[in-house]
């Protein structure tokens, strides 16, 4: 048994996730206070709070729901939901994807420890026709649920700013992840959706 905050981390397929994970989020829809005034987004229920504004991003093909977008705090927090295997964990392999795509991109990364665990934090080459090119700061963080993978994409001012920091790692930490009872296979994107009509405000 490790003695570490986030559990034995040593084998690439073990979970990833703070210990107290169960009580202080993210938490499964199983572990979740039922009469709380959750936004109903599908795959993740979203607690409303002040000055917090809530995206959809929407696969353009498609139409898909595929991402959650949550500024906050001067941030903006992307997160996904996926299906994983009961027993073992996905951040680690996926984590080393995410380093990769950003290396063939030109981009730079370092893995750290942060509140989560490990996670990736990135700076990423941006290119727009007829600028010159800029780079974009990112930290990318994962937690491993029972059956569900919860992915978070981190961008302004929280990267830099302690105190902005806090309050978006807190509100990734307020996430509910519904993965339901429908066989999946490991990595498919958890189904989101428009949250239904009477639903809570975001932003009450």
């Amino acid at each position: 048994m490790s003695d570490s905050p986030f559990g034995d981390l040593a084998a690439d397929d073990a979970k990833s996730a703070p210990i107290d994970r169960a009580t202080n989020g993210p938490l499964d829809e199983s572990e979740a206070n039922a009469v709380r005034p959750y936004v109903d987004l599908g795959g993740v229920k979203i607690l409303p709070r002040t000055d917090l504004q809530l995206r959809l991003e929407v696969e353009e093909g498609s139409k898909r729901v595929v991402a959650v977008a949550l500024d906050y705090a001067g941030s903006t927090l992307q997160v996904q939901p996926f299906a994983a295997p009961r027993n073992s964990g996905l951040w680690h392999e996926i984590r080393q994807q995410i380093v990769d795509q950003i290396h063939k991109q030109g981009g730079t990364t370092r893995i750290v420890t942060g509140t989560f665990g490990p996670e990736v934090q990135a700076q990423i080459p941006v290119t727009a026709p007829g600028q010159p090119q800029g780079s974009r700061l990112a930290r990318f963080i994962g937690v491993d649920g029972p059956r569900w993978f919860l992915r978070g994409v981190i961008a302004g001012d929280a990267i830099i700013n302690p105190e902005a920091a806090a309050k978006v790692e807190e509100l990734f930490r307020s996430i509910v992840v519904v993965r339901g009872v429908t066989p999946m296979p490991p990595r498919d994107l958890i189904p989101l959706h428009m949250p239904s009509a009477g639903a809570a405000a975001p932003t009450a």
